[in-house]
């Protein structure tokens, strides 16, 4: 099974503040809905950037220091450009995407960049509840046997807490790390135990021509 998308997983009713609503009203729609950010929209739903409680404390700090002054809409506090995804790209590529960019929530947005939703760590790790049971039965019926054709009984599968453990032998050495990447790209799956032998290496290299002896 493909990985879920960031349209299956995402939040649809999004939290949004305008470039001009009052820093107290963007507090106030933090603790309402009990989030920790939420994107900046313009009147087009274009995504002008992401306000976080960390960007509403570092503008409180100036107010005490020496930088400027506390900033009083959103647009003045707010972290821009925003990190954006599509709703048709991958969990995977967009929990790499936010690890990668440090941030904890993505604006989902449209062909013509409007906001449609918003995915948070929390929405990307839902996948992750996935019942061990579904998993141990695709990676035995769908992997092990319709996409290699082997019998359900040649590979033993075992799931515990989303980690595969793959035991068995294979006909082929070059089967086992065919399944020990499917089993890895299914969602849910936190990690794979590979115990699998091989009957024949098939990933050997050929030995070469025999040197004649010399005279």
């Amino acid at each position: 099974m493909p990985s879920r998308t960031v349209g299956e997983v995402m939040t649809r009713d999004v939290v949004q503040a305008g470039p001009t609503t009052p820093f107290k009203e963007v507090v106030r729609l933090l603790d309402h809905h009990r989030i920790s950010g939420l994107p900046v929209v313009d009147a087009d739903d274009k995504v002008l950037g992401v306000l976080s409680g960390s960007d509403l404390i570092r503008a409180q700090a100036y107010r005490e220091g020496s930088a400027p002054p506390l900033a009083v809409t959103a647009q003045e506090v707010m972290s821009s450009p925003a990190v954006t995804v599509h709703p048709e790209q991958s969990v995977p590529d967009a929990a790499r995407l936010m690890e990668r960019r440090g941030v904890e929530r993505l604006p989902v947005v449209d062909e013509a960049d409007r906001l449609i939703g918003i995915a948070t760590r929390r929405d990307l790790l839902r996948v992750f509840l996935r019942a061990d049971e579904d998993i141990r039965r695709e990676v035995t019926e769908e992997i092990v046997g319709t996409a290699q054709g082997l019998p359900s009984d040649t590979v033993l599968v075992s799931v515990r807490d989303g980690v595969i453990t793959l035991e068995g032998r294979v006909e082929l050495r070059s089967r086992v790390p065919e399944i020990v990447h499917a089993a890895w790209r299914l969602e849910g799956v936190v990690g794979v135990v590979n115990g699998l032998g091989f009957r024949i290496d098939d990933c050997a290299a050929p030995a070469g021509p025999a040197r004649a002896g010399s005279s």
